[in-house]
């Protein structure tokens, strides 16, 4: 038995270390062979010679460093593209995600589920929650895709899911998204996410929404078809005003004093019009962006390949 444990990494030097003595702890524990790909996705601190040190001490340690910051996403889809082992875990390199719970993912797989979720409980409930909670029962309701509430990116996949994984190349990547898509048997572990170890949150309120948006435009033409019917909505309304200010006119001779209401539907038309503009620019957008047909990622350099110096495209 092999497996591949993928780890993003971006400015995360102060929890490597920790993160390493602790998957190398659990790991023994749990025999096999194991490979640890760390993706160093663009960091601007020392975390890069940190993972060159822990390749030359322990060979599992396998490094994959990107010319830039390409992000989380492409990051998880390098580790996936050059994983060997029999089962791939993806997990974060901020100890959020315990390194502990590798065992229990393992057992659930050997049970004979290809997909192993994790799903984030907290202590508190905060304002993310409730924003995380909004997203996934929308995804749902607009997709048809069962993500669960408080999904991560923590998780299990088996090899066949993997090869699944890697035929989709498109480049508004929502991984979570997608390991719902391609189906399997899937089994969930709940688990109480740490606190960060050390550093700052990659995913700022504006990359949260990003990614949302991303997610929610490449499993869904749903608000194309909203937009449709708020027209004909909104049609409909102006044409039972249209009937109702001639029917007013034509029995009782009085124009009707229309200003304040003129105005009013001119703001919500307008405003309106603009939103539905922006929903189709994004899809349209998507468009433009797939058929660049830019690599995902950009390689600099390799350490615990077959091959370590050359720089490549994906």
């Amino acid at each position: 038995m092999t497996l591949s444990v993928i780890l993003p990494v971006c400015n995360e030097e102060p929890n490597l270390i920790l993160l390493y003595d602790r998957l190398d702890a659990v790991t023994r524990g749990v025999g096999g062979l194991w490979e640890f790909i760390f993706i160093d996705d663009g960091s601007t601190d020392d975390s890069l010679r940190c993972l060159e040190a822990l390749h030359a001490k322990d060979p599992r340690v396998k490094v994959i460093s990107f010319t830039r910051n390409f992000g989380h996403q492409a990051a998880l889809t390098a580790g996936l593209d050059v994983m060997v082992g029999d089962a791939a875990i993806l997990m974060d390199a901020d100890l959020q995600h315990p390194p502990e719970l590798l065992k229990s993912l393992i057992d659930q797989w050997r049970q004979g589920f290809e997909i192993v979720h994790t799903r984030r409980q907290n202590h508190h409930f905060s304002a993310k929650d409730l924003l995380s909670s909004f997203f996934y029962r929308l995804f749902r309701c607009m997709s048809g895709i069962d993500l669960g509430v408080n999904a991560a990116d923590f998780r299990l996949l088996d090899r066949r899911v993997v090869h699944a994984l890697r035929q989709f190349r498109e480049r508004s990547r929502f991984i979570r998204g997608l390991t719902g898509w391609v189906g399997f048997r899937v089994g969930t572990i709940p688990y109480f996410a740490e606190a960060r170890h050390a550093g700052q949150t990659k995913y700022s309120w504006s990359r949260m929404v990003h990614l949302a948006i991303d997610g929610l435009v490449s499993f869904s033409t749903a608000p194309l078809y909203w937009a449709i019917y708020t027209g004909f909505i909104l049609s409909g309304l102006g044409l039972a005003e249209i009937v109702y200010a001639l029917i007013t006119r034509l029995i009782t001779h009085h124009a009707l004093p229309g200003w304040t209401s003129l105005i009013i539907w001119i703001s919500l038309i307008g405003g309106l019009q603009l939103v539905l503009m922006g929903v189709s620019g994004m899809y349209i957008a998507k468009i433009y962006e797939e058929v660049k047909e830019r690599p995902l990622y950009l390689i600099r350099r390799r350490w615990g390949f077959a091959s370590e110096s050359e720089s490549e495209s994906v």
